[in-house]
């Protein structure tokens, strides 16, 4: 039969904070109700991790149930690709997505594909949405801007708000709680695709008040990426609790979503799951950001906790037996929510698509240990390696942050150009010290020493395990190459 599937995603959403881990400064740190009674009748899986990398390819792999950094970048979906709601309409579902994520949908990115309908709530970052007001007050100086075109439009995009219900998440929840009303009664499949916390940060005053208050300085509403040098403390403190008070709005608007589920009566037989496709860097390893932009060129940045590490919960229709919600730290994928999705459709894994994800279910039954023994979360492999790139191997214990040769060898004839992380194409080029690195992340979960040095043998192994997986996923040679010689390693 089958049971209806909620599949929220909130992008940007760092994994710390739930549980009042995350803290935007001493004594303050992001309260979330709403996901934190989700997860106390939830499973949460506490080592959950992101494939590909960032926003686009990591929707390609959940949609697909594969991972897809080996063969696909930042661009449209391919017109042959079978993916998860094309599947579910054909066991007899009604497919619905309601998203205010801008780049899977502008620009004939084709992520609808597949949905019986779906509906973009316009006016998130770069969306071509507003044209007015002519003049627009930026919140900072300009020089500390990402891009002060993409300020300026997504200020012009809600210039009108007056009220809550004005903002996007609000919107986004209410067309989707909208959509229950009328559509509660048919097996569904319902995808909530929430932008935010994703920079700009400009949730109503009191959420930002809720963390900061009293604060007269700049607001760097849509940071430039790369070492935050170029923020006081006062003003990395404030991003902080700009990004919490923006969670905050996020975790509301969900709780409202959840509770018009509960009102349908859709408890028992609907499957909600929440997860992210990555995090953000708000002072840690002097970062902000997830890479590191400057002008027309684009660097990677290696991928630490705080953006490789994602939430991933999950509330089964009939709870599976469980009374209580738990925590289960076996490492899981994005691919494997898709594998999941399926067996709970009772669809399985069709023959017409290779599914790379496996189902958490036999974990939550006690069936299985662990579905896998590493996770690897990286950028794109197609392209050359040369500016920066790293790929994170982690384990139970380890992480391993592993880098080509190749990737500080110097400039490559021909120019590349990137798409990550806005749509908007850049050079890429390298940044900062580029090296291979482990942590220990269980006693050393900030990743403040790098150990290798001294455990060479592990990150050898690690290497191999990872070059083990690159065949598995069948990479092609150019993907594989790279790897075979790495800083401090060869």
């Amino acid at each position: 039969m089958g049971c209806n599937i909620l599949l929220i995603v909130s992008d940007t959403f760092r994994y710390d904070l739930l549980h009042g881990s995350f803290q935007v400064k001493n004594g303050v740190k992001a309260k979330l109700n709403n996901l934190e009674k989700f997860c106390s009748n939830s499973v949460e899986f506490t080592r959950a991790y992101h494939a590909s990398f960032p926003t686009v390819p990591n929707r390609a792999d959940l949609f697909t149930g594969r991972f897809t950094f080996t063969y696909y970048d930042w661009s449209p979906m391919p017109k042959d690709w079978i993916t998860l709601p094309m599947i579910l309409r054909k066991a007899g579902y009604v497919c619905m997505m309601v998203a205010d994520t801008p780049h899977i949908l502008k620009d004939g990115y084709n992520f609808d594909r597949g949905f019986d309908a779906w509906v973009w709530i316009r006016g998130q970052e770069n969306d071509r949405y507003r044209t007015s007001p002519l003049n627009v007050k930026l919140p900072c100086s300009p020089w500390k801007l990402r891009s002060v075109e993409t300020t300026i439009q997504h200020m012009r995009n809600n210039y009108h708000r007056r009220c809550e219900e004005d903002w996007i998440p609000a919107k986004t929840a209410l067309e989707a709680s909208h959509w229950l009303e009328e559509n509660y009664k048919r097996k569904f499949f319902l995808y909530v695709d929430f932008f935010d916390p994703h920079e700009p940060w400009d949730p109503p005053r009191w959420y930002v008040d809720m963390y900061d208050p009293g604060y007269e300085g700049e607001e760097v509403i849509y940071p430039a990426y790369g070492p935050c040098g170029y923020l006081s403390k006062d003003e990395l403190s404030h991003i902080r609790a700009m990004y919490a008070g923006e969670a905050t709005l996020v975790d509301k608007w969900i709780g409202f979503l959840l509770e018009k589920v509960d009102d349908l009566g859709l408890l028992e037989n609907t499957t909600i799951i929440f997860t992210s496709d990555h995090g953000f860097y708000l002072g840690e390893h002097g970062l902000v950001g997830k890479s590191i932009i400057m002008g027309e060129y684009h660097g990677l940045t290696a991928l630490y906790e705080e953006v490789a590490h994602v939430p991933l919960i999950i509330r089964f229709a009939d709870k599976l037996g469980l009374k209580n919600g738990i925590k289960i730290d076996a490492l899981t994928q994005t691919p494997d929510i898709t594998a999941t999705v399926l067996e709970l459709a009772d669809v399985g894994k069709p023959d017409e698509v290779n599914i790379q994800g496996g189902s958490v279910v036999p974990l939550v039954k006690g069936e299985k240990s662990k579905p896998r023994d590493i996770a690897v979360s990286t950028p794109s492999l197609m392209r050359s390696v040369w500016a920066g790139l790293r790929a994170t191997i982690t384990t139970d214990e380890w992480a391993l942050i592993l880098a080509p040769e190749a990737s500080i060898g110097g400039e490559t004839e021909k120019a590349e150009v990137t798409l990550i992380v806005d749509g908007e194409p850049r050079v890429l080029k390298p940044f900062g010290r580029i090296t291979t690195e482990l942590y220990n992340i269980k006693s050393d979960p900030k990743q403040q020493e790098n150990v290798i040095a001294e455990n060479r043998d592990i990150a050898e192994y690690l290497r191999k395990r990872f070059l083990e997986f690159l065949t598995y996923l069948n990479a092609g040679g150019n993907a594989v190459k790279p790897w075979l010689k790495c800083v401090g390693l060869d």
